[in-house]
């Protein structure tokens, strides 16, 4: 890879974004600002992308030179996966991608790192799933990841809340045996729409997780969870970061728990997209501190 110019020329390297909706995303602005700083010459573009488009998409990113890559995003997490040429062990055992990476012979190869990006930042903020209860509303593309990595890291009982007879229900049900017998955690599924269940998962519950998209926009009001379920002193961490205070985590913050905004699990998805695609170490501080100065 070229050191980055002051323009782009045609050397420019691509980094895409692929889902829909896209244009919230602050993906864009943090990888261009990692890329100026690391001397990458590079650009990260998103694109509204949809499951329909993807045959199409991934033919032209195994044909064009210089398109690197991916950050995939919803509904083509999951979608995505039968396009692919190869599937890294994280990607493989949630049955869902974040990441395409390129290989030097062309190969699109899916990765996730939305697990270890929540869980790096939660432990960031002194908070470890090992031994703990935990649950997770909403078991889609990051949901899986999430609630997967969980039960690799150390927690002791997950409840996950999905809506009956969807895709992430089922695709939770085939999921759990695996990680089950690999991890001991005792996982179970519950209907979305059993908020008996919820109230009583939440009321055993040290850790909240959401990873619906309830709550994504500005002035969205909507919470998964409703208000008075919510345990006093448990942590909640949401998987949303526009807003970054979402009205789930206002709610959690009334109650006194500790709220972790869904911010730090981007930056620390992208520090690892980052290693994937080129072998660097995102300077996530340097990076942090010029997007909030």
């Amino acid at each position: 890879m070229a050191a980055q110019s002051k323009f782009i020329s045609g050397h420019t390297h691509l980094i895409s974004l692929i889902g829909n909706p896209i244009r919230h995303s602050k993906s864009p602005v943090t990888h261009s600002v990692s890329f100026e700083k690391l001397g990458i010459d590079a650009v990260y573009l998103a694109f509204n992308i949809t499951p329909e488009d993807l045959p199409d998409v991934l033919a032209a990113m195994r044909r064009m030179d210089g398109w690197d890559g991916s950050n995939v995003t919803m509904p083509c997490k999951q979608a995505i996966i039968p396009y692919l040429d190869g599937l890294g062990d994280a990607a493989e055992l949630m049955g869902a991608v974040n990441v395409v990476q390129k290989t030097e012979d062309g190969k699109l190869i899916g990765h996730n790192t939305d697990g270890a990006g929540f869980w790096v930042n939660m432990q960031k903020h002194g908070v470890d799933p090992k031994g703990k209860t935990v649950t997770v509303t909403g078991p889609g593309g990051a949901g899986s990841a999430i609630w997967v990595q969980g039960a690799l890291d150390g927690a002791a009982k997950i409840h996950i809340f999905a809506r009956e007879g969807g895709p992430s229900y089922n695709h939770t049900l085939e999921l759990m045996p695996n990680v089950i017998a690999k991890t001991g955690c005792d996982v179970q599924l519950h209907a979305f729409e059993d908020k008996e269940a919820m109230k009583a998962a939440l009321a055993e519950s040290d850790i909240l997780a959401n990873a619906t998209n309830v709550g994504m926009g500005a002035d969205n009001t909507e919470t998964p969870v409703p208000a008075e379920f919510i345990k006093e002193g448990m942590v909640v961490g949401d998987a949303i970061y526009y807003p970054l205070m979402t009205q789930l985590l206002q709610n959690a913050e009334a109650k006194g728990c500790q709220v972790v905004t869904g911010i730090g699990m981007m930056n620390e998805q992208a520090a690892v997209g980052e290693k994937i695609w080129y072998g660097v170490d995102m300077p996530i501080d340097e990076v942090t501190a010029e997007l909030n100065a």
